[in-house]
């Protein structure tokens, strides 16, 4: 296939190296992506074991009664502060150790982040299954974020800067695939953890050492990316590493010599990475790199996948059937992804985000039009079954929405837009700008339900709608695209081509004459 149509990493017509899918590749890639698996298990199995009965009287025996407790205003079951910085405690030391890992990985490298990562999320599992107080909770929950925090930032990127171009969104896409699997594996476990009285929800907890150990085991395996290779100097082990994942018939040199052009720019623009970010020249990376991981925090099903559990029993199930919705709507989120994993390179990103934003948004509305008419009203703290079926159904209905769309695109877009010279420090600033918001969201979450009570629903739609417009206006297609050639995708987009074309010269400095050899 001939690569006419590209434009390469220096301006001129990028070629398409050939080879293809290989096996090497696919094995380093799945290896990769299974740091996904940490993310999803801790997201799935914290909402039911916050809904546990033997858990909740352990830690928070005020909680468990108020769900007692017939005067309890039905959307205010669980509004408690400590119970949220249980959830919510990961994602603040996600958002540290993110920001520490982007300086990190250009001397160790994106494996031994992932290593470093695995090892951390490792000790902390065990911490949180032995715990005997809130404290040893906190700490352990800690722990986890901080292997949370490393994996996020090299995961996505190692991917984008393995996969084929033309298989990019598929592979990078299987680290979400690999999120939605750990969700699902909770919330099995939880399902039949929730029957053993007083100790389950520390089977539960101390199997997140199951998926820390595979990221352990698996980043011994796998080399470093290319480009990581060269930005370290080893331009040898980058080229073995280049020609086993892309095979033998593959223009190896030709993609070498592109990557080592980037690295060579990135060099001469090493210092103050994240201070460049906010200059004119990389606005338009830095306004989709952040506006995407800014607005996934408001699509509301981060609250919805880790509290799934509490907004069925607040609707009327009891504990084992509220885990039974969880394990249906994780297996829906599971057909959904798989599914958009093999449309994406297909469709494209723009059309599937904005067919997702629009399914979410008018199944929130849905959701809070049911919770208006039929919880809480007459007295009564949980809604008709047939009622509380409905809203199983919309939730299953928005996390399909979901899976197609922003839950894999969130990982795939920001990991492939950046040029390299920033990317560590842009993918850096996109997982702790989330992660930071993820800890807010969930602090207040249960606050917002107990307060708002349905309307919380009509606040994400609005934001759906909000972010749609915003993708449909502002978003540049970059399926197929080779990642060093992404500056061709921005200077062809009606808006952000202005920054393209006049950033190189107003950040101080005239960028040298790319497109020559």
């Amino acid at each position: 296939m001939a690569g006419g149509g590209f434009a390469a990493a220096g301006g001129g017509s990028a070629r398409d190296y050939g080879g293809g899918i290989t096996f090497s590749v696919v094995v380093t890639s799945l290896m990769a992506a299974s740091c996904g698996l940490i993310f999803g298990y801790d997201s799935g199995v914290t909402g039911g074991v916050t809904q546990m009965e033997s858990f909740l009287s352990k830690f928070f025996p005020e909680v468990l009664r108020g769900m007692k407790s017939a005067r309890r205003d039905a959307y205010c079951k669980y509004d408690n502060q400590w119970l949220t910085a249980f959830s919510s405690s990961l994602f603040i030391a996600g958002t540290l150790s993110s920001l520490v890992a982007s300086r990190v990985a250009r001397a160790v490298g994106r494996q031994a982040i992932m290593l470093l990562g695995g090892a951390m999320f490792l000790t902390g599992s065990i911490i949180n299954a032995a715990a005997v107080n809130i404290a040893m909770l906190i700490i352990g929950r800690m722990l986890l974020g901080f292997g949370l925090g490393f994996t996020l930032q090299s995961a996505p990127v190692y991917l984008s800067e393995t996969a084929p171009a033309r298989w990019r969104g598929a592979f990078t896409s299987a680290y979400n695939a690999f999120v939605v699997i750990g969700i699902l594996s909770a919330t099995i476990t939880n399902y039949f953890t929730n029957r053993i009285p007083g100790w389950g929800w520390r089977v539960s907890l101390g199997l997140a050492a199951v998926p820390g150990t595979i990221i352990v085991a698996g980043s011994l395996f796998i080399p470093d990316t290319p480009s990581s290779l060269v930005l370290r100097g080893h331009h040898d082990r980058a080229r073995a590493a280049l020609q086993r994942i892309r095979g033998a018939g593959a223009d190896v040199d030709d993609e070498l010599k592109d990557i080592v052009r980037a690295v060579d720019e990135a060099r001469q623009n090493e210092a103050g990475a994240f201070r460049r970010l906010f200059s004119r020249r990389y606005r338009h990376c830095l306004a989709v790199g952040l506006g995407i991981p800014v607005f996934y925090e408001f699509t509301g099903m981060i609250v919805i996948s880790i509290f799934s559990p509490v907004l069925f029993r607040t609707v009327g199930f009891n504990s084992q059937k509220a885990i039974l919705g969880s394990v249906i709507n994780s297996m829906t989120n599971l057909a959904s992804t798989l599914l958009s994993t093999s449309v994406m390179d297909r469709t494209g990103r723009r059309p599937l985000f904005i067919v997702g934003g629009v399914g979410m948004m008018l199944c929130e509305v849905a959701i809070s039009w049911i919770m208006a008419d039929h919880l809480g009203k007459h007295q009564g703290v949980t809604m008709p079954r047939s009622y509380a079926t409905g809203v199983l159904v919309l939730i299953c209905l928005c996390t399909f929405s979901f899976g197609l769309s922003w839950a894999p695109l969130r990982w795939v877009v920001p990991s492939e837009i950046y040029p390299v010279e920033v990317r560590s420090a842009g993918q850096a600033l996109s997982i702790s700008v989330a992660l930071c918001l993820s800890f807010v969201e969930l602090q207040v979450f249960i606050a917002l339900l107990c307060a708002m009570k349905y309307g919380v629903f009509l606040f994400y739609a609005g934001w759906l709608l909000t972010m749609t417009i915003f993708v449909a206006a502002f978003l540049p297609e970059t399926k197929g695209m080779p990642i060093e050639a992404m500056r061709s995708v921005w200077e062809r987009h009606w808006y952000w081509k202005r920054f393209v074309n006049d950033g190189d010269h107003h950040d101080g400095r005239v960028v040298a004459d790319e497109g020559t050899d």
